[in-house]
């Protein structure tokens, strides 16, 4: 069963609203918009209807009409009226409009909240269940929605019940378990690298759900992690359900609870695989996990997946929401909404981009470190990252797509590269593209500038060696220049540098390599008083040694 067209008059926060144009090929509809944004009242619209249509509640007017709107009429009246709150049309399908106990929709929905919590349970005898489209599941939305040990001995009974089955006489009982259990455990195999539900107990004794995680084999449900027991119940409950909603509008709100992103986009993808038959599956969501994955099963799958934006709408107007289709406009937006208000709080005022190697090596982090510890007090706004060569900070944007975008909108972003052996048009042109370049060939040309050593030569009480220093340097330069280096190439001196002022100076603790001894004993030397300081800052942040910008 697919839903067409949903309209909303007077119903909680929606003064009109109207979701239209839903395609028949739609297997998978996302809800998306912020916090309050009315996803949550939407589906709470669509239980309503249900509830009405199929078993002649009309519910609580004082939590389902529009506040403001509503009147002290009797309940009579507000009977006449509940029904004309919501109107849902579907593809091919057509049911009673009338409030009252209509058996012809009853099964057609199913609803899950956003408070599932079943932390743990224990079936000691079992008890019959009742088929769940008799009666309403959940009054409301707001309701703590517990299925797990309900599952579970439907689960039992089921299985039970197919030994009966003069149908399944040439089946082997194996057959009969793992018709139900089988399609659980594989679904866990997918989502879970790890994790495999290993039995089910004594249905009698210790009935419960039996997990093998590594070498750790038969644990019981109640220690499985939060995100472990949300992604189990969601499995476990659509697998279950399946059998007595077959053709049915399936609708869960925030299924990403308790999940990290990865395992968010995992369960998403069962749940699309595990929807039966004609069924279509509804869900509100602000998880990116979610929409990175709807998007791809969009690619797999074309026309099967559409998106309701509720974000940014006065829904005290007449609004029309109508299916997005998934573009990079679309996901744009997403990202924003997954990503915004945490930029916002959480990401520095301001990004230096360096260079440097962020996954190892020698000199890992290199730059990003002496940068941080120069400007730590001075420019605490300011986080530096690896960027890796010049021409991956050129391409930053490229390679991290949308979360650089979305996630840097309201943060300065700034890139940095050494000069090298660059031309002024060279250096131009990377301004054009955004780049800012130093003005000395590489930071350890700042890093060993005089004023630095004339500094480490105080910290450690010997001022009189420091024209010694001096020398030392210029020679490690030459040393250098007759390997065929340039003459203003401190990285390629450096080691020199190091020994020379290391032996001169009686050093112990200060590195065990160049890159270490520049690191952890110049770097901190550098205070906002010296020259050095003020070249880097002008250079960096654009800030000249009078406070204004460059």
């Amino acid at each position: 069963m697919k839903i067409k067209k949903i309209e909303l008059n007077n119903f909680k926060r929606f003064t009109h609203l109207s979701v239209e144009d839903i395609p028949e090929t739609t297997k998978l509809v996302i809800l998306v918009g912020p916090n309050g944004s009315g996803k949550t009242s939407f589906m709470e619209a669509m239980n309503h209807y249900y509830k009405c249509a199929g078993y002649n509640d009309a519910g609580d007017y004082h939590y389902l009409s529009k506040a403001g709107n509503v009147e002290e009429f009797n309940y009579s009246e507000w009977r006449s009226r509940a029904l004309k709150l919501v109107n849902i049309d579907f593809h091919e399908a057509t049911f009673s409009n009338t409030l009252g106990n209509h058996d012809d929709i009853k099964g057609h929905f199913y609803f899950r909240s956003a408070y599932r919590n079943e932390p743990d349970f224990q079936i000691e005898s079992m008890q019959k269940q009742q088929d769940p489209t008799k009666s309403i599941r959940l009054s409301s939305l707001i309701q703590n929605d517990q299925t797990v040990s309900a599952n579970y001995q439907r689960l039992i009974a089921n299985t039970i019940a197919g030994v009966f089955d003069n149908a399944n006489d040439t089946k082997a009982v194996a057959t009969l378990r793992d018709e139900l259990i089988g399609k659980i455990q594989s679904a866990l195999k997918r989502v879970f690298e790890d994790l495999e539900l290993s039995s089910v107990g004594d249905p009698l004794q210790n009935g419960n759900f039996y997990f093998t995680k590594g070498i750790t084999r038969d644990f019981s449900y109640r220690n499985l992690s939060a995100g472990e027991k949300s992604a189990f119940d969601l499995i476990l409950d659509m697998v279950v359900q399946s059998k007595y909603y077959p053709d049915a509008i399936y609708c869960i709100d925030e299924p990403e609870t308790h999940m990290h992103t990865k395992l968010q986009g995992k369960v998403l993808r069962e749940l699309y695989l595990l929807i039966p038959g004609q069924s279509q599956l509804w869900l509100s969501t602000h998880s990116i996990g979610m929409l990175q994955e709807a998007e791809e099963i969009e690619k797999e799958h074309p026309g099967t997946v559409a998106f309701l934006d509720f974000g940014g709408r006065d829904f005290d107007t007449d609004q029309l929401i109508r299916p997005a289709k998934i573009s990079r406009a679309v996901m744009d937006k997403f990202y924003e909404l997954a990503f915004g208000d945490f930029a916002k709080l959480m990401l520095p005022r301001t990004i230096v981009f360096c260079e440097g190697d962020p996954n190892g090596g020698k000199r890992k982090d290199f730059d990003k470190m002496i940068y941080s510890t120069i400007f730590a007090e001075t420019h605490p706004e300011a986080f530096f990252i690896s960027g890796g060569s010049c021409n991956d900070i050129e391409n930053i944007e490229k390679t991290h797509g949308e979360i650089i975008r979305t996630l840097l909108k309201n943060t300065t972003v700034i890139k940095m590269v050494d000069r090298d052996d660059r031309s002024a048009t060279e250096i131009l042109e990377l301004a054009e593209k955004g780049i800012k370049t130093l003005k000395e060939r590489n930071l350890e040309s700042y890093m060993l500038d005089d004023e630095v050593i004339k500094k480490l030569c105080e910290s450690v009480g010997k001022e009189v060696e420091y024209n010694e220093c001096i020398k030392d340097k210029k020679a490690a330069l030459e040393s250098s220049k007759t390997r065929g280096n340039a003459s203003d190439d401190y990285k390629s001196a450096r080691g020199d540098i190091y020994t020379a002022l290391k032996k001169r100076l009686a050093l112990t603790k200060c590195g065990n390599s160049p890159d270490t001894f520049i690191r952890d004993t110049l770097s901190p030397l550098v205070t906002p008083d010296m020259n050095v300081y003020k070249r880097l800052e002008a250079e960096i942040f654009g800030i000249d040694s009078d406070g204004g910008t460059t």
